[in-house]
């Protein structure tokens, strides 16, 4: 088809040629190497249900963007949204599906805005804009395009203080943003029954003139459609920061809040959901931690969801994520002391990409094989402190 065509052409211009290829589940082994077995006597898996699900997921949205099979795309991500449906690990699947859907137009747009050609990156999102008009009224599409105008919106905003930031990059991560609003603000998440809808509008707060006046509405609205992902709660806690839009005082608020709008799902879990991000980038955010809650929320979450990726995220976050201990040092013990039970009790494998993640900051330009190692060494490491009856270390490493 016609808009298809083009925008293919535009991305080939960028990345080269892509060829079409079916869905394949990744299969799990590891490049290159092959693994000791840990000290500790847990089964490594090199590629976990978790990611394997994910890999499916995002490579049927690549799929069927390649195919230009836009309706029977929409009909997926609204069907995941509608259901609720989330990989074992809590992960929105059409939050997946979508991101799969602008893999190819998001990484040509990232490849021109690095080269700093503007009009080459807006001109890829453009022609992808114009698959709306082949499903008009297609929410799950427009999701779609909205969050690949986001996407390159971060790319040439990047992750530094604004002030670092040239006026012409911040001009464009405006652009962007103020093009994803136009998309989804015609939609409304609460009679669609959409959270990935409501999603965008707090990914927006970034860009917003006010956030600090509507970032709790825009989260509470957001949780309130979909109180089982944990992620949403995670987010919200990130954006409770000072460095965001809110106070360490804010953010116990919150947490509290959230986790009494939804006790009927997590227990304390949302008290622990709402804190996990905030204390592993901010040790200040231990200041007012109620830690015995805290520790509580975690024994709640494994409860409901006990899956093995959610154990290895929990015990990497307790055994070696934490930032060194600063503010409130009784606190942070008694968080980083939940390894213990974590390990005891239920972590059964060891999936070394949620380690290496977990602290990817210290790594962030190796190879895949390398990737793995660095997360298997984390591991070990950790699980042998804790065969040895010592604490964990939550030092860069």
């Amino acid at each position: 088809m016609p808009v298809m065509q083009n925008l293919t052409s535009l991305i080939q211009k960028t990345r080269g040629k892509t060829e079409l290829q079916m869905p394949r589940r990744a299969r799990g082994s590891l490049p290159g190497k092959t693994m000791k077995r840990p000290k500790p006597d847990l089964p490594v898996r090199a590629v976990s249900e978790e990611e394997d699900i994910r890999s499916a997921l995002f490579e049927s949205g690549l799929f069927l963007a390649r195919q230009d099979a836009w309706a029977t795309l929409g009909d997926a991500i609204r069907k995941a949204d509608t259901e609720r449906a989330m990989t074992p690990g809590g992960v929105p699947e059409a939050e997946i599906l979508a991101e799969g859907a602008r893999a190819d137009a998001v990484t040509a747009a990232s490849r021109a805005a690095g080269a700093q050609d503007e009009l080459a990156a807006a001109a890829i999102l453009e022609e992808m804009q114009l698959v709306l008009q082949e499903v008009p009224g297609d929410h799950g599409i427009a999701y779609v395009v909205a969050m690949a105008h986001i996407d390159i919106g971060w790319v040439w905003r990047g992750e530094g203080w604004r002030r670092d930031i040239p006026a012409s990059h911040r001009a464009a991560f405006f652009r962007h943003f103020k093009r994803a609003g136009d998309l989804i603000d015609g939609f409304d998440p609460f009679e669609l029954d959409s959270p990935m809808l409501a999603s965008v509008r707090c990914a927006r707060l970034a860009a917003e003139t006010r956030p600090r006046a509507r970032a709790s509405d825009d989260y509470e609205d957001l949780i309130d459609l979909a109180p089982s992902a944990g992620k949403y709660m995670r987010a919200l806690g990130n954006h409770m920061l000072p460095r965001w839009f809110g106070s360490y005082a804010r953010l116990d608020h919150e947490a509290r809040r959230t986790m009494d709008r939804t006790a009927d799902i997590w227990g304390a879990g949302g008290y622990s959901w709402t804190y996990l991000d905030a204390l592993g980038v901010d040790d200040e955010a231990f200041a007012l931690l109620d830690a015995e809650l805290f520790c509580e929320g975690l024994r709640d979450i494994l409860a409901r969801q006990g899956d093995q990726h959610t154990a290895n995220m929990l015990a990497a976050y307790t055994g070696c994520a934490l930032p060194a201990a600063g503010v409130n040092r009784e606190a942070h013990a008694r968080v980083a002391g939940c390894f213990d039970w974590i390990v005891r009790d239920h972590l059964r494998e060891i999936h070394p990409r949620v380690w290496y993640a977990a602290k990817s900051v210290w790594a962030a330009q190796l190879g895949e094989a390398d990737k793995l190692a660095k997360g298997r060494h984390r591991a070990y490491a950790a699980l042998d402190r804790h065969a040895r009856g010592l604490p964990p270390v939550t030092m860069p490493g």
